[in-house]
């Protein structure tokens, strides 16, 4: 299959192009009339980008035009136009075709018009194929996005503990979506036809944490003027979710722990013991280990939940993920708003990658949202596009060779070996690079 087909029924400028394309590696078929081209489209398929005189013996290229976008509409039909066709190209424009070329043409113009055109091909492609994934996701439960080996490590061990009844610990910063990692567990495990229940303990005043997570009896306290089903009791049978366990208070952790333990309840006001059947995943961003020996959490409580611990690493160590995870939010996005997904520039990929995300996935997510509302990443107005045109060339050069080299160490986890044959890299300009941008391999080998 052939990305562009060209049809001029002028053999000079068929064989002229033809060369020229052979020369930038563009994968183009030639065709004397538009009849001939329709029964090659129909026998081979649709190409990426479509390149036509608009008069040709027989059929025109407004027919082929009009035949092409009723097949997909999202092909870029290029028209090349004498001075008598301007009329005509300008309503072929309103009617769907990407550009048109007034001849006598520069080759590097129709090599740069093409090139344009298979980008924002491709870049359809891509868009179609993550809304199928998307589709797919939401059929199946939240799907997590990456190739990374520590994300494809997580996936697999969530495979393995999914159907468990063990409790989890997740780590990882704020904004490294601990939440979906959870939704995801409970999805595929079997409690996946019940509640999955979650609650922020931050954001409990600590004088009700109680009363959320194992409700109350009317009449419990001031105020409680109806029983109320806590949080475990309405996750019978499903998933609870503590996210910032760190910031439960130290007398609510000794009723927790106690919980965990015989997996029965009692809401406040009641004597009444209450058997629960829940797994639980808690969720922290603080070494708790660490928390623990300084005496802002209860240490029996940390190794309760110490069973099985997921590291989820931050974006950063994850950049490769990037153009994929930002694609799919675009999608989500442009679905909440209402509005088609933009394409995005290599240049403003560019930005993405070399951004440190503090603030992680949300944050990623959150750039996705203004850019499909704004259309244009705003976080770098200021400091993204102005800082690269001062930093200079060189500066910019030097910035992505260190990006990428801190991805490969990422992938490889710290092994040299592995890196230089990734890069495809002498060793020794591997250790000097590393050197320049003040690399250690140490701090990128998994525990």
């Amino acid at each position: 299959m052939y990305d562009v087909i060209f049809i001029d029924d002028e053999s000079d400028i068929r064989l002229a192009i033809e060369q020229s394309f052979e020369l930038e590696e563009i994968s183009a078929r030639f065709f004397a009339s538009a009849e001939e081209a329709l029964i090659a489209i129909k026998q081979d398929g649709l190409p990426k980008v479509v390149i036509t005189d608009i008069c040709l013996p027989g059929l025109s290229g407004e027919n082929i035009l009009s035949s092409i976008l009723h097949q997909d509409a999202n092909i870029p039909v290029i028209l090349i136009t004498g001075h008598g066709d301007i009329s005509m190209a300008v309503n072929a424009l309103r009617n769907g075709a990407y550009d048109f070329i007034e001849k006598p043409f520069p080759l590097d113009r129709l090599i740069d018009t093409t090139r344009r055109a298979l980008e924002k091909r491709d870049l359809t492609l891509e868009n179609q194929e993550l809304k199928r994934s998307l589709k797919a996701s939401q059929a199946l439960g939240p799907r997590i996005i990456g190739d990374t080996p520590s994300i494809q490590a997580l996936r697999d061990t969530i495979v393995h503990i999914a159907d468990t009844s063990a409790d989890i610990l997740l780590f990882g910063e704020t904004g490294t979506g601990k939440e979906l990692f959870a939704r995801s567990i409970h999805e595929q495990s079997p409690r996946r036809d019940n509640n999955f229940v979650a609650i922020n303990c931050g954001a409990v005043p600590e004088n009700l944490i109680e009363s959320e997570l194992y409700g109350h009896e009317k009449g419990a306290f001031t105020g409680a003027d109806s029983k109320r089903v806590g949080k475990f009791e309405h996750a019978q049978g499903g998933t609870l979710f503590l996210d910032e366990i760190e910031s439960m208070p130290l007398q609510a952790q000794i009723r927790l722990l106690r919980v965990l333990q015989e997996r029965v309840i009692e809401r406040v006001g009641s004597n009444e013991l209450i058997p629960i059947d829940i797994r639980v995943i808690a969720a922290t961003k603080v070494d708790l280990k660490r928390a623990s020996e300084e005496g802002t959490f209860r240490e029996d409580l940390y190794y309760r939940l110490n069973v099985v611990t997921l590291d989820l690493p931050p974006l950063r160590q994850r950049k490769e993920d990037i153009p994929t995870l930002f694609h799919h939010f675009l999608l989500v996005a442009a679905a909440r708003y209402g509005k088609s997904a933009p394409a995005i520039e290599s240049q403003q990929i560019h930005q993405l990658m070399s951004h440190d995300w503090p603030g992680n996935v949300r944050e990623l997510r959150n750039a996705a949202e203004r850019f499909v509302l704004l259309g244009r990443l705003t976080q770098f107005d200021s400091q993204g596009e102005s800082s690269d045109r001062e930093l200079g060339l060189a500066k910019q050069v030097a910035e992505f060779e260190k990006s990428i080299i801190e991805q490969a160490l990422n992938q490889c986890e710290g092994s040299i070996k592995k890196t230089m044959d990734h890069l495809q890299l002498a060793r020794k300009t591997l250790y000097d690079k590393m050197q320049k941008y003040g690399l250690d391999k140490s701090n990128y080998k998994s525990d």
